[in-house]
């Protein structure tokens, strides 16, 4: 059987995609993966000197054009402004990947309300208002992705991980939500769903007993992830080769859920 026809699987030359989260981590992994497959690349961070060092990086490393974006997307005139800079740069916007995430962990009793609400801001209102932010522009093209980051975490239980958990929980519900909405319009919605990968949010634990025993222990391949592991399934989700996949939760966990 042929590919489908004048498509080229996996290829992003000429689209632009917005990375919020996007300096370190993951976010900092997926931009440098679209990149590779041909992306431009917005970079967006609340520290704007992060952002940049991280564009300069993937200009450098793969001969894209990048750039770094100052933006905090729990605010929505700021969430809306990134999205208003990759328009003026790039001229359109083909992707957005939404990597921006904190985890706060502790015992239910020993954490304030504070603190959960902050987890939620960030990972459950930050997502949405970038969602919101670029729908119209997406629409008016007929076309696009938007690649939610969840977690294994959205989709099973841990002990003292209550506000993460349910943030992670809320942004599969929006990724299936969205995705149902935005179909019409030829926009594809879809979220990946990490396990224990090896980030600076996850060493304070990766040496610990808990990260021991019952992170790497708990997977089928019995050890970390590494940052660019999650690059296989952002280009997939963000090109053509995922043109049938909405509203799915990608699983990339080492064999975490199957245990």
């Amino acid at each position: 059987m042929s590919p489908l026809p004048g498509i080229k699987l996996f290829d992003l030359t000429g689209q632009a995609a917005i990375i919020t989260g996007g300096s370190k981590g993951l976010g900092l992994a997926m931009a440098s993966g679209l990149a590779s497959a041909g992306a431009d690349v917005v970079l967006v961070s609340r520290h704007a000197d992060e952002a940049a060092a991280a564009a300069a990086e993937i200009a450098r490393d793969f001969g894209r054009r990048a750039i770094g974006v100052q933006a905090d997307v729990t605010v929505p005139e700021q969430a809306e402004a990134m999205v208003a800079a990759a328009l003026r740069e790039f001229g359109r916007i083909d992707i957005l990947i939404n990597s921006a995430g904190i985890n706060i962990r502790g015992p239910i009793d020993e954490l304030t309300p504070a603190q959960f609400q902050q987890v939620m801001n960030v990972n459950v209102t930050g997502t949405w208002l970038a969602c919101r932010a670029v729908t119209p522009h997406l629409k008016r093209a007929g076309r696009g992705r938007i690649i939610n980051l969840s977690s294994a975490l959205g989709l099973i239980g841990l002990a003292n991980r209550t506000p993460y958990a349910t943030s992670k929980g809320a942004v599969c519900q929006l990724t299936r939500a969205l995705a149902l909405e935005l179909a019409p319009h030829g926009v594809l919605v879809n979220a990946i769903c990490p396990g224990p990968f090896l980030t600076e949010m996850n060493v304070p634990i990766a040496n610990t007993e808990e990260g021991t025993k019952f992170i790497v222990g708990a997977t089928a391949l019995k050890r970390w992830a590494r940052p660019e592991e999650i690059q296989g399934a952002a280009i997939f989700l963000a090109s053509a080769a995922s043109s049938y996949a909405t509203g799915s939760m990608l699983v990339v966990d080492g064999g975490w859920t199957v245990q």
